[in-house]
């Protein structure tokens, strides 16, 4: 096993190899987390000034979005020299301080690679658009036209129109499953594959825990270059795109999900096992076969140890039902998987505002997600309660929302400026005007006014997160007698001779449950769980009870 200097400093880390086995993962979109000098943009350096808070939170790792060098047509998700960070980012050498520091902290840094698509300004695209006979002429997607010079198939792209864009240099068609700015790689070249293995080595070397792999679905297409076959209007929902994106209209058996993704998959996870305790965690882009995808992305041990999942970041609201329907298909379709579940994340609305939630439901759900089989990733700002930002049109940075507005209103709103003091200026983020204007009313909440109120949702969420760190079952157990019994969501998690039962009352109601056989007392006295009366307990409006059993 290889192991970098900075790995020995991991002293305070909760668990050894298998950290990421149920562990909590905090989400930092980095533009928006700490400016440290001023220019209006986080940065690294903001980062690493914020650890010890990160650390207060009690989590695993952290996962930081792009910082590479980009043209930042899509912030950072459009990689134009995969091993370097950008200026308004840093250096190298911030980063080696960020990722010691945080390991002297105990917290483990996955970072998050875009494999599928770099920029066009990556020097390998400039290459290959060159002519189609130099040396990485194949290293991209490229197609003929179709006789009457339209584009080879019908593929759409997940940010509107079609998916190909015409090059006048070679005459040919380009893939982009994202904007026409982020050309698609070709994974069927095997030269591909290896440049993108060396880079991850590169942040591997440097001493990085893992990879959060954006798109990890859309590595491959299909060489035939089929077209893909429409999708009955039923069968479409906006856990990819919103619906007033055409892309929603077709069912993606082609432009992506295609088998030979499993062998390099293998590949990258032979890679990460040539050093200890390293994890990967892909996020599969599908809302129609995620769960299945998931199966086969996770099978084993040679594949990824977990995938992201997108069944609860959709807009329709999450109910004991919605729940139900979930593992019932997990158990079905992919009963070994190992998910990582969120609520909220860079890309989708906060999901304090998606689902419209009372202040007793903002603390309810993110306990039943500490309780649930599978790892957790909190998104920046989750643990403050924070509803999605109001930015005006004039202010809107993201291509998205600037092209489907006002239907859709894009990404920023979950991507304002981190609040960190009430009364500073730009609430803390920084000193100079930020990239997105901060919100008042999520200034209102910021973290220095939640630590000086122990009720505050910032503390809720330490307690929360303690709780899943002190229970072995609640963080790797098995899950099992989910049931729903009108608003209440029930369900048992048990390792070895450890037991837990969870409750929770998803609706306004008073409702009365039922406990196992046994005896059972309150796993935590800090988060307002009901305790039992014999073998019954009452559960008012948005209630839950944690129950561990006596002797477990």
């Amino acid at each position: 096993m290889n192991m970098h200097p900075s790995d020995m400093k991991l002293t305070n880390a909760r668990r050894g190899a298998d950290w990421w086995h149920g562990g909590v993962i905090y989400q930092i979109y980095p533009r928006s987390f700490q400016d440290s000098n001023g220019d209006g943009i986080g940065d690294l350096k903001g980062i690493c000034q914020r650890l010890p808070y990160i650390q207060s939170l009690g989590v695993d790792a952290i996962w930081i979005s792009p910082f590479f060098k980009s043209p930042m047509k899509d912030f950072g998700y459009d990689v134009s020299d995969y091993r370097d960070v950008d200026p308004m980012f840093g250096t190298l050498a911030d980063f080696d301080a960020m990722l010691e520091e945080a390991h002297n902290l105990g917290i483990r840094v996955m970072i998050d690679l875009v494999m599928s698509h770099t920029s066009n300004q990556h020097p390998w695209f400039s290459e290959s658009r060159k002519t189609r006979d130099n040396p990485k002429s194949d290293w991209y997607v490229w197609a003929d036209p179709q006789l009457d010079g339209t584009p080879p198939n019908n593929w759409l792209s997940i940010f509107g129109g079609s998916a190909w864009q015409w090059d006048s240099r070679r005459l040919q068609y380009y893939l982009h499953n994202f904007l026409s700015s982020q050309p698609d790689l070709n994974f069927h070249n095997s030269e591909v594959q290896d440049a993108l293995l060396d880079m991850a080595r590169f942040w591997l070397d440097r001493g990085v825990d893992g990879f959060r792999l954006d798109t990890i679905n859309f590595y491959f297409h299909d060489a035939r270059l089929r077209s893909n076959p429409p999708l009955p209007p039923e069968a479409r929902n906006a856990s990819i795109a919103p619906m007033v994106n055409p892309y929603n209209h077709q069912d993606h058996l082609y432009s992506k999900n295609q088998p030979e993704n499993l062998a390099f998959l293998e590949r990258l996870r032979a890679l990460t096992d040539e050093y200890e305790g390293r994890a990967c965690l892909g996020e599969v882009g599908d809302a129609q076969r995620g769960l299945e995808i998931m199966a086969q992305y996770t099978e084993g041990e040679s594949r990824m140890h977990m995938c992201y999942a997108f069944e609860f970041l959709e807009s329709r609201p999450a109910t004991t039902e919605v729940f139900k329907a979930v593992f019932d298909k997990l158990t079905t379709e992919a009963a070994d998987a190992w998910p990582c579940w969120a609520f909220s994340n860079h890309d989708v609305k906060r999901h304090v505002s998606r689902w419209n939630l009372s202040a007793e439901a903002a603390r309810l759900y993110p306990v039943l997600m500490m309780c649930l089989r599978g790892s957790a990733c909190l998104y920046q700002g989750e643990e403050l309660g924070l509803p999605e930002g109001d930015v005006a049109f004039e202010d809107l940075q993201d291509p998205y929302g600037i092209e489907f507005w006002p239907e859709f209103k894009g990404r920023d709103g979950c991507r304002t400026p981190l609040p960190w003091v009430t009364q500073a200026e730009n609430a803390g983020f920084g000193d100079g005007k930020a990239w997105l204007p901060v919100d008042p009313a999520q200034a209102a909440m910021a973290v220095d006014r939640q630590e000086a109120d122990p009720d505050a949702m910032l503390h809720h969420y330490r307690r929360l997160i303690a709780l899943r760190q002190d229970h072995r079952a609640l963080a790797q157990g098995d899950m099992t007698n989910m049931s729903v019994s009108g608003n209440v969501l029930s369900f048992e998690r048990s390792i070895d001779a450890e037991w837990v039962f969870c409750a929770f009352n998803i609706g306004d109601t008073t409702a009365q449950v039922r406990t196992p056989d046994g005896d059972w007392n309150i796993a935590s006295d800090s988060l307002g769980l009901m305790a039992p009366d014999g073998g019954a307990l009452t559960l008012p409006g948005w209630g839950m009870t944690i129950l561990k059993k006596a002797g477990g």
